[in-house]
């Protein structure tokens, strides 16, 4: 069960109406999450989303009108603190970076999310990432067979100690203020470490920074 003290109010986006009722009942066994919503299409995903103002929104990426990743960026868009969820048959990096760009906070796929998405929303309504095992695996995997292919070694040991503590709360989420109030850092330094992890990793934004850390399992 989520252990939360308050309703969490999620939105349901899915063209399909047996998966929406399936995530329905999943959900409502659950005392504190309430779903508040439901859209067929990602047209009706923002609309309905500016109107109920939910606290996570679970979203399949291919839908009609407007498809789940540009959905989730306009909602984002319009409330930054929305957590976006996206649902996707597809497990390969190209669609999970795109939905990290558009303010996805949680990868899941389809014939996992009845194991998964408790752990989901738990993890994305307290400012955190989560992506399927089977995700989090093929990252992983791939990310080594690069490194073995291009014969290099594993930049994760040039980083400090210190750009490794800013790297973790970055990829989960936190921001730069924040980072700075955990580790008694001004805001000027946590920044400096930013530039300096991304530089060192040879990333050019958070969304790869956060797979980065999926791959090295930083974050789940």
């Amino acid at each position: 069960m989520i252990a939360t003290a308050t309703q969490t109010r999620i939105l349901l986006a899915d063209d399909h109406t047996v998966m929406r009722n399936g995530l329905r009942l999943l959900l409502e066994r659950q005392p504190n999450l309430t779903v508040v919503a439901e859209a067929a299409d990602g047209r009706e995903a923002v609309a309905m989303a500016a109107e109920q103002h939910p606290d996570v929104v679970i979203m399949d990426i291919a839908m009609p009108h407007l498809n789940g990743v540009e959905a989730a960026r306009q909602i984002v868009n319009q409330k930054p603190e929305t957590a976006v969820a996206i649902l996707s048959m597809h497990s390969d990096e190209s669609y999970v970076i795109r939905s990290l760009k558009a303010g996805a906070r949680a990868y899941l796929l389809k014939d996992s999310a009845e194991t998964d998405l408790l752990e989901a929303i738990r993890a994305i309504s307290e400012g955190k990432s989560f992506f399927s095992p089977a995700v989090r695996r093929i990252l992983k995997e791939d990310y080594m067979r690069q490194l073995e292919e291009m014969g290099a070694e594993d930049t994760y040991e040039l980083l400090t100690t210190r750009e490794r503590e800013v790297l973790q709360l970055v990829a989960e989420g936190k921001s730069n203020k924040e980072v700075a109030n955990l580790l008694n850092l001004s805001l000027y330094t946590v920044e400096t470490h930013r530039t300096h992890i991304l530089q060192k990793l040879n990333l050019h934004s958070v969304p790869e920074l956060i797979l980065y850390a999926v791959r090295k399992g930083i974050i789940s």
